[in-house]
Parts: structure tokens; sequence; C-alpha cells
């Protein structure tokens, strides 16, 4: 019998408190509460590949061995592929309408890390026991500055009824507060801010999500202030840059350097399009001189965003390269043109913006280090497809036909990379991303024949194929490739300085 133990001191000596050592023996006469036999299993830390047999005892990873396993339940893996379930670091999708479509893409922890959450402390509790994944978010950057504005006062608590239910939505709070992001904070409202800040850290927040690019005036000072605190506590910074494009690439890399702050750069292929390949040389450099910084991408070659925010203001078709025919109107699938654009822009909704190559999504794909994460959107019919197949598309695109990458490689940037990115300030992440003994039994099981995304620019949203089972928490949430009805397992995924 050939036993691989979780490669961190503490995870062991957790599963030990959990598991009394007679049981860890696969010789032993324990029954598992689910086997599953015969996959082709994957741990990207471990280096695993290979046929074994997997043993889930509540919600950890209790054995994995050559030798057969006792089970309540058994399922029988042959010919799939038995994976860490695969984390997604940048959704926005809130609710379960989303989360299913993220089920049924491989995905068992998504997290609002761009964005953040505003009260998050309430939509944590709103969320718990009745989540289909693990779910967590950042601290909302945009909202805690708009709480600081001492002329907005009266206003703050307007969208706290929903946040209180969980059903508040990003487009709602970016209608609410958005006419605040052209503005700067008096010298008086900026302790205030940082001070929002640090408190909703406590609350939970993983990290702090800066998404400057929806309020490109801010003061430079201001945004150092906050790189500037992030370095001092040690909070993971998730920016999207000011402008898609080298020169704000750099602004975010220089005040994390200056100030020492981790800094992970979402959707690095959206931000530096055409010089992908000079942002991910100034990555990896940056990281050789010891310094802390990450980066991802989502395997499409169109963004989304709201058409109404900054990313529009005049001069848009130069900086991003696109003309109105370039951008899809989520409500109806059609393009836009010049003579509808305006009354959409004031109107106001979600927009996809056909504006990338594939040569640059396979480059970031061919990356070492670089993650894959969705950037997955609230639902719609006609939301970008991300929302629903980004990870089944690596798979069954990037991996299976054009063999771009290979399948480990594949799965370590879907789960190993981010959990490791993670557990450092949201420590539940160290028992994820991995199949090893004492590891959380989040799994994902799939045909590598098969798996593909289904959804569409043109169709919209759709289950992705060949994901057959799908495991949180010990907990079946896809079993034959359906939804479990009426199961709840996804867990909080907290931040270190929760008190």
């Amino acid at each position: 019998m050939r036993k691989f133990t979780l490669s961190l001191t503490a995870s062991v000596a957790l599963f030990l408190l959990l598991f009394p050592c007679n049981q860890v023996h696969a010789q032993s006469p324990i029954t598992y509460d689910i086997v599953l036999t015969g996959g082709r299993v994957i741990d990207p830390e471990t280096k695993l590949d290979a046929i074994r047999n997997i043993g889930i005892s509540q919600n950890r990873i209790a054995e994995i061995s050559s030798a057969p396993l006792k089970g309540k339940e058994t399922i029988n893996a042959s010919g799939m592929v038995v994976s860490p379930g695969f984390i997604d670091l940048h959704v926005h999708g809130r609710s379960n309408q989303e989360q299913e479509y993220q089920v049924h893409d491989g995905v068992t922890t998504a997290l609002e890390l761009e964005w953040g959450i505003e009260y998050l402390k309430e939509w944590y509790a709103a969320r718990t026991n009745k989540a289909l994944i693990n779910f967590g978010g950042s601290v909302n950057w945009p909202f805690e500055r708009y709480r600081a504005m001492e002329k907005y006062k009266s206003l703050r608590d307007t969208i706290y009824p929903k946040a209180l239910n969980g059903t508040s939505k990003l487009a709602e709070l970016f209608n609410t507060i958005g006419h605040t992001y052209t503005e700067n904070l008096s010298a008086g409202e900026m302790e205030p801010m940082l001070a929002n800040i640090r408190s909703t850290l406590q609350d939970g927040a993983v990290g702090i999500g800066v998404p400057i690019g929806y309020l490109p005036k801010t003061n430079p000072a201001e945004m150092f202030h906050v790189y500037k605190l992030a370095g001092e506590m040690g909070a993971l910074v998730f920016s999207h840059v000011r402008e898609p494009n080298m020169i704000s690439i750099q602004e975010a890399m220089t005040d994390a350097m200056l100030t020492g702050a981790p800094l992970h750069i979402v959707h690095v292929n959206s931000m530096s399009l055409g010089n992908i390949r000079l942002a991910l040389d100034m990555v990896k450099a940056a990281q050789q001189k010891g310094h802390d910084i990450t980066t991802e991408l989502y395997s499409y070659t169109a963004a989304s965003t709201q058409l109404q925010s900054a990313m529009f203001n005049d001069g848009w078709q130069e900086r991003l390269g696109i003309t109105y025919q370039d951008l899809q109107w989520v409500a109806t699938g059609d393009r836009l043109t010049k003579e509808n654009y305006d009354s959409y822009r004031k109107a106001g909704g979600t927009v996809i913006i056909h504006m990338m190559k594939p040569e640059w999504i396979s480059e970031g794909i061919r990356e070492p280090g670089v993650m894959i994460a969705s950037d997955g959107m609230p639902y719609a019919p006609l939301a970008h497809p991300r929302t629903a197949g980004t990870f089944s598309r690596v798979l069954g695109k990037y991996v299976r036909e054009e063999k771009l990458i290979d399948l480990p490689t594949a799965i370590e940037k879907m789960t190993l990379l981010p959990a490791r990115r993670l557990e450092h300030i949201a420590p539940s992440m160290r028992f994820k991303g991995r199949i090893q003994i004492g590891a959380d039994a989040d799994i994902t099981i799939f045909n590598p024949n098969t798996v593909a995304d289904k959804a569409s620019f043109e169709k919209g949203l759709a289950f992705s194929a060949g994901i057959e089972y799908v495991i949180v928490n010990g907990v079946f949430v896809i079993r034959n490739g359906k939804t479990v009805s009426g199961v709840f397992p996804g867990q909080p995924v907290y931040g270190k300085f929760r008190k």
C-alpha cells in the first residue's frame, strides 16, 4: 500500500485529531462514508498521477490507496480523473443561481475578491448554510471609501437590507454608489476609509478588492495609502488596474513593491491585451526579486462589464482597440451600433466586449504560475460564457484539443496555485486544492475525453459537459452529471484577521 500524506504539518496534525490512527490504514476494518474507486487521481502538490482508491470520512479525505476500500457508498471512477475541486478566485455572482453553473464547471470554492462585498459580515451570515459551494469575499474598497465620504452619510445604509438577506447584486451596488467613483476623498476622509478597510478585514475579508479600473480618477495618493495599509497588515490586494495598459500594471506593481503589499493582478489578459508577454515577464521578474506578485486569466477572448462604467468614457474605442460592433448587449445578445450605444449606456446594463485575440489567451495559459479564474458575471440567460465554462474550456480546448498544456499542469493552475495564493491570508485554504490525506473532501471527478464548455456568446449559459461528480466538504453536489437537490455544503472562507 502506498500512502500520501499532506505536506503541511498542521494539516496532518488536525487530521490525526479527527481520525484515530488505527483508521488511517487500508487494512483496518473501517468503513468510509464514501469510497471512490479506480479513478486517475491527480494531486498537483505531491505529483501523484495514478489509479487509486479514495476513502472519505465526514468532510475529509481519510485514505488514498491502491488496495480495496470499504465504503457506505462506492462510486466507480474508472476512466475518469479525480481532481481537487477547482478554486475560482474571481467571481461576481453571489447566489446559488450562479453557483449551480460554477459547480457544473467543477468549481468547489468561488470567491469574490476583485470587487469584494459590501456589508461583508452580514453577507457571510446570510450565505452560511445556504451555499452550494464554498464562498468568501474581500474588502470592497469602493464601498469603504463611499462610507467614509461625509456628504453621503445619510445614504450609506440604503443598500443594507439586501446585504442583510444576501440578495444584493454587484450591479445594484454599482448603480447606488457609482456617482462617487469620479470623486476624490478629502484629507479628513482618508483615515476613516482606511479604518473601514481594517474593520472589514476583521469581519473576515479575504484581502482587499481594488477595482481601480472603475474609479480611474482616483488620486494616486489614496491608492498608495491603501497599498501601504495592506503592506503593514500583510493583506493581499486584488487589483483590476487603472487602465488596460502597461503603465497601469506598472503603477500597481510599483505600489506593491514600495509598500511590501502582496498583490494579485486580476485578468492579465484583458489588462495587458497585446502586451501580455511583457506583462507576464514583468510579473516573473518581480517574483524573482522576491516580490509577492501573481496574476490570473480566463479562457475566453471577450471581457464583460457594465456599459455605464468608466471603461466606456470618451476615447474607449482607441483605448480598447474596438468599435461599437465589438460590444454585445447581454439583455438581448445583439451587437451595438453607433445609433443605440448612447441610449444603452444611459440606461445601464452589461455588455460583452470582444477585444482579445486567441493567441493572447494561449500565451497566458501556457505561462507557468499563472492561475485560471473566471471573472464570472452575475446571472443572466445570455451572460458571458465564462460564468459557466471557464474551467471546462481549459480542460477541453487547451488540454485535450490543442495540447497547449498537459492535464496535471492545468489542474495545478485551477487548484493548488490558487489555494497556495490564499493560504497565508485565509487559513482554511491550506486544506484545499489537494488530493491528500487530511485535505478537505472538495473533489471534482470528470471525464477527460468529454469535458467541454457548452455556454456560448450566441446562446448564453449552459452547464459544462463531462463533469460527472462534484463533492463539497464530503457531500455530493453533482452526481452523474446532475445537480443534487436540497444540499448546501458550502462553507465560508474567512481571512486571518477575523475577530
